[in-house]
């Protein structure tokens, strides 16, 4: 009977343990797949660093060969416009119309553009090009507009003190044109 009660202690005591061995490998199997887990994340984050490093070295190469465009001195800055119309079919515009506006020669890192302003309000912002000493603006609406407007400028009389052209707006279904002498602003 001692040898039944010894043997039940052994095994109960053995089975205790075995249990307590599971909980314990279950553990390390939880800490193993925590620790996978940490390590694609790890292994992610060291790619996403990786690929900023190459596109800050990229754009570090790149930057000297980027050509920033620019308007000639003898072009860039503030301007008084005096805009005539000369001949129209629209009824928005009649001939002998004049208007005196601001313009702006400028540029950005992406392209040339001339502001215009009116009242310290921005009417309107052109593209530009300057090619064959001719300046060449063009404007046009997005297809959601109610009016379709096409507007391009052409100025190729520059002197230091003045710039000449013309202007020619289409709108929808009419065409205006306009005389465009620029002086150069002494502020």
């Amino acid at each position: 009977m001692l040898k039944n009660v010894l043997f039940i202690i052994i095994t109960i005591s053995f089975l205790l343990i075995a249990c307590n061995d599971k909980k314990k490998e279950n553990d390390l199997v939880m800490r193993e797949k925590q620790l996978l887990e940490k390590e694609k994340l790890f292994a992610q984050k060291e790619s996403e660093y990786q690929s900023l490093l190459k596109m800050r070295d990229s754009i570090f190469s790149k930057k000297d060969s980027v050509k920033i465009a620019l308007w000639p001195n003898e072009v860039a800055g503030m301007w008084t416009g005096k805009v005539i119309c000369t001949e129209s079919n629209c009824t928005d515009y009649v001939v002998g119309d004049q208007r005196t506006d601001t313009w702006e020669f400028d540029s950005d890192s992406l392209q040339l553009s001339a502001k215009i302003i009116n009242n310290n309000n921005l009417v309107r912002v052109y593209s530009g090009k300057f090619e064959n000493n001719e300046i060449k603006l063009t404007y046009k609406t997005d297809s959601t507009s109610k009016k379709q407007v096409e507007m391009n400028v052409l100025l190729n009389e520059i002197s230091p003190n003045t710039i000449k052209g013309t202007r020619t707006v289409a709108v929808d279904n009419c065409m205006a044109r306009f005389s465009v002498e620029l002086i150069r602003s002494t502020k």
